[in-house]
């Protein structure tokens, strides 16, 4: 196995050839024979009663084929669009969730939600005829405002209120007790933003209907193909899971909001078979502004308790998150158990209390987006260490240092119910301070000072539960479903390797880094090793990308299937060398016995081939693994943000940034700092430019690139990533994750920085130029 393409080696991503070519096989690339195309029918309102739909002049346009409604759906028996997580309120009680169908029937609840679906033969023709439907609508007062859901009149009916659940975590007698005798506690109101996902390909699916099989084929933009075959089986009924094969082709994209099972690709495969034809339909970015869903969208209050020496005695936040109009797919777990866990941080806080309002109102439903609560814990608790330390006169990494959890403490229970395996985050703090130069940063505030800027250093040390699972605890949880990776390797006649893995691949380089560690295990060619996913046709049942679980969880189990094929390829050479298995070694792609030598080739040719072989073995050498880990990897790190503030025009420049990061073991180590700068600027657009606004009627006023402010090259510096490594103790591999902790870490620690130039806590994401001229300004 060559050093230049095994673990450890900076590979090239080589899916990226196809897609820097124009070779990419995305979904709105996909044409089949007959194909027609589709519009939805969104609602222009927040909230508002559906009256009557009338389609006579639509299907009157040249082309127009059918024109259905949500009447349509519930007539058909289409179940709800559930949500896979369960979450108990604290007396125990099931959350209150609301029914979800594909198209609103009597009741349309947030701007650009779906009420109906035109097909026709082109595009063109869909859109004339979308244009052509008259629908009555009875508009009604939305509830729009996070803050003020919970106590508004409730928006769906059969609920009594806005409250989906109310949530908690640790003790809250504990925590208030250590709070009242504290020498000090900081208090800090903060805003999590909501964001707008805006992944670079739109959702999109293709779906056909055979009726002389009755096979359904949906072909769509999802991060999890089998659970949205599971989900349009199983609850919304469109037909049984051995009739529907899904496809996730190359996805353009997700950071979490293509998980989640959405009504337009649900009803685009019921739809097919109604029209006999197979229906393509992909989103205008318009539409994603409107109906992907969305994320964040947090309001809390904290208090931080510290004793005389600085030593953290509690910390307790109220949380009332915004779950949009509906529970999405797994939009229940990210404000509580993907939360309220990680609120210890770093931290050897003894008392922890959080408690989390889960609240719907008339906005698109929020769920997981790049890191997917985490990023809302991390600011909550960066945000408020920071502020103590201002308030109590202490050195921001110095407080930081005091209260970390040592080396030697681990394994590490919190008070909010995880336990760490593993880690060493003073390292990474030191590592970092040394590569931001901590030490010249007055200097370079004095410089900062000549040229009228204000110079800010801010500070943020994170960590994370990746890997999601392990099932037996998720399900206890309130899990829908366990969170175990399946993995298949086959090794072909001819010794070359295909890998099939229920995880699924949108950007994160699974076919070079699933390949590095197949070829690294098995001693094979790295260009021998294909790997295949997304399809449910071809890969067993796995629960897909997301909360960086695809290594620690799908790649560890390749690992136990090669485990497989070694020691069944062991048993076949130790038949062709006329010895005993227990003789015979595997060693860097080779069966080896004394001066006898064989080849993984020549011991799968021979499998195939079985006229010397042992006649208790089946023919063949493929072997399929479940993994299912017995605790979550948590990567931390410590990220460093400096900033220049103009005071004249309350523009923020980001001049500086360091991310050290605890990975575990690094795979690829090129595509591992290709994803901490995605997720770092990602993290600084949420810090300093993006915010998803609603009006007090319920329009979204930041519905296109105009009015929302992504990140571009010239926002962010040069950033400097670095790494040191601590292994997870339970995967084989040793690796953690690290597509998310970008945008865990960066936007509390860019956020600090600005409030540090600036001299004030009083500032909410994002730092807008404006908010900052304020603030300046004095307003």
């Amino acid at each position: 196995m060559s050093t230049e393409t095994g673990i450890g080696a900076a590979v090239k991503r080589r899916e990226d050839l196809r897609f820097i070519t124009g070779r990419g096989n995305y979904t709105d690339d996909l044409n089949v024979p007959g194909q027609t195309c589709g519009v939805f029918l969104r609602s222009p309102y927040a909230r508002a009663k559906i009256g009557a739909i009338d389609a006579t002049d639509a299907l009157q346009v040249e082309g127009a084929l059918a024109v259905f409604t949500g009447r349509d759906t519930a007539t058909d028996g289409l179940g709800d669009l559930p949500c896979g997580w369960l979450v108990k309120s604290k007396d125990g009680s099931d959350m209150a969730a609301a029914p979800h169908p594909p198209l609103a029937v009597s009741q349309v609840n947030y701007v650009g939600e779906p009420y109906g679906l035109v097909v026709a033969e082109s595009l063109a023709a869909a859109r004339e005829a979308a244009e052509l439907v008259a629908a009555d609508f009875e508009e009604l007062t939305p509830v729009v405002a996070t803050a003020e859901a919970a106590e508004a009149s409730p928006i769906h009916e059969g609920l009594k209120d806005n409250l989906a659940y109310d949530w908690e975590l640790g003790d809250e007698a504990a925590t208030d007790s250590a709070l009242a005798t504290a020498a000090h506690v900081t208090r800090l109101d903060l805003t999590n933003n909501r964001l707008i996902p805006n992944a670079m390909e739109p959702r999109a699916a293709l779906a056909t209907f055979d009726p002389a099989s009755g096979n359904y084929e949906l072909r769509t933009t999802s991060q999890n193909p089998h659970l949205e075959r599971l989900v349009l089986s199983a609850f919304v009924r469109i037909a049984p899971e051995h009739k529907l094969r899904v496809v996730a082709p190359d996805v353009g994209g997700g950071f979490g909001s293509k998980i989640f099972v959405y009504a337009e690709e649900t009803v685009v495969t019921w739809a097919a078979a109604k029209v006999g034809r197979p229906i393509k339909w992909t989103a205008e970015r318009s539409e994603a502004f409107l109906a992907d869903a969305h994320g964040r969208d947090h309001v809390t209050h904290a208090e931080l308790g510290l004793d005389g020496a600085g030593r953290f005695t509690a910390l307790k936040a109220r949380t009332t998150a915004n779950l949009g109009a509906y529970l999405s797919t797994f939009g229940s777990a990210v404000p509580t158990y993907l939360y309220g866990t990680l609120l210890a941080g770093q931290y050897k806080t003894p008392n922890i209390h959080v408690q989390t309002h889960g609240v719907y109102t008339n906005t698109a439903p929020v769920d997981a987006y790049r890191g997917a609560g985490r990023p809302e814990a991390t600011f909550v608790v960066e945000r408020i260490v920071e502020a103590a330390a201002r308030e109590t006169g202490r050195d921001p990494v110095e407080l930081r240092r005091l209260n970390m959890i040592e080396p030697d403490d681990f394994p590490y229970e919190t008070p909010v119910a995880l336990v760490y395996d593993t880690g060493n985050y003073q390292a990474s703090l030191d590592k970092a301070l040394h590569l931001a130069d901590y030490a010249g940063f007055k200097q370079r505030r004095a410089a900062s000072e000549t040229r009228g800027k204000r110079r800010g250093i801010g500070f943020s040390c994170y960590i994370e539960a990746c890997g999601l699972a392990p099932s037996q605890l998720a399900i206890q949880l309130g899990a829908g479903v366990g969170l175990y990776e399946s993995g298949e390797v086959r090794v072909n006649p001819t010794g070359s390797v295909t890998v099939f893995t229920g995880s699924h691949s949108h950007g994160q380089g699974h076919e070079t880094t699933f390949a590095q560690v197949v070829s690294d295990k098995l001693g094979v060619p790295f260009d021998d090793v294909e790997v295949v996913h997304g399809d449910t046709g071809r890969v067993e049942f796995g629960l897909g990308t997301y909360g960086s679980r695809s290594l620690a969880v799908g790649g560890s189990a390749l690992i136990s299937a090669s485990e497989k094929i070694i020691a069944k390829g062991t048993r076949i050479a130790a038949h062709m060398m006329q010895t005993e298995p227990t003789n015979v070694a595997f060693e860097e792609g080779a069966f080896i016995s004394g001066n006898q030598r064989l080849t993984l080739q020549e011991v799968a040719f021979a499998s195939y081939v079985p006229a010397d072989y042992p006649p208790d073995l089946e023919p063949g050498l493929s072997e399929k693994a479940f993994y299912d880990p017995e605790n979550f990897t948590y990567p931390a790190g410590a990220h460093i943000a400096e900033v220049e503030v103009d005071e004249a025009t309350g523009v923020v420049q980001l001049v500086n940034f360091v991310a050290v990061d605890d990975f575990g073991h690094i795979i690829n180590p090129m595509i591992v700092d290709g994803q901490v700068h995605g997720g770092l600027a990602q993290g600084a657009g949420q810090a300093l430019l993006e915010h998803g606004i609603y009006d007090a009627n319920g329009q979204l006023t930041t519905g296109s690139y105009m009015d929302y402010c992504m990140p571009r090259a010239d926002d962010v510096p040069d950033f400097v990533v670095d790494t040191t490594v601590t292994p997870c103790t339970h995967n084989p591999l040793g690796v953690k994750g690290c597509g998310e902790a970008g945008a865990i870490g960066s936007p509390a620690a860019i956020i600090n920085a600005v409030t540090d130039a600036l001299g004030t806590e009083d500032i909410a994401m994002p730092a807008t130029p404006e908010q900052v001229w304020r603030k300046l300004s004095g307003l």
